[in-house]
């Protein structure tokens, strides 16, 4: 991870696999301190994990994370977990973060290498503090997944709507990060 934005803090922690890092990254933004998230949990692939379980759990354990954090905060990564999936809207509420790609298209990631066969896997969720300025798929870089890149304008006096988690979603995100422990 680089930044031009000097690091107040950083962190990279296994949250569910020992094997599998994430990174949490506080930046100094104008005397304000800005929190990002990066992960790429565990594919759910038949023949390394045939479940989704622990991907899910680390989604939701960072969601929670990133609730916590009073400030403007960003989650980023290869979620190995399209959009629309449960998983991410019961992070998009468990997080009370919001999908800057909503209303504006699919944002296709993966798998580069085959034009017929797209999926947005590698996402930005952002705190209600920003506002999107750019979204945009970048012109492929030999991986198998298309580079992404997001412009962000910053409020810290304004925040937009949040959505709200309710105590049902909140008892399934701790049964789920229980489960893969």
């Amino acid at each position: 991870f680089y930044s031009k934005i000097p690091f107040i803090h950083h962190e990279v922690n296994y949250l569910i696999d020992e094997k599998i890092p994430s990174i949490l990254v506080d930046l100094n933004l104008n005397e304000r301190t800005v929190r990002l998230f990066g992960i790429h949990p565990t594919p759910p692939v038949p023949q390394e994990n045939p479940e989704s379980t622990e991907r899910d759990a680390e989604i939701l354990l960072v969601g929670k994370k990133a609730k916590e954090f009073d400030g403007p905060s960003i989650v980023f990564g290869d979620l190995n977990d399209v959009a629309w999936s449960h998983t991410t809207r019961l992070f998009l509420h468990i997080s009370e973060m919001l999908d800057p790609r909503i209303g504006r298209g699919m944002f296709n990631t993966f798998h580069a290498h085959y034009a017929l066969m797209r999926w947005p896997l590698d996402h930005f969720f952002v705190s209600s503090h920003f506002r999107l300025m750019n979204l945009k798929v970048e012109k492929g870089v030999g991986s198998d997944h298309f580079p992404i890149s997001i412009e962000l304008s910053i409020k810290f006096e304004l925040k937009e709507k949040e959505l709200e988690a309710s105590s049902d979603d909140h008892a399934e995100a701790n049964e789920i990060i229980e489960d893969a422990k």
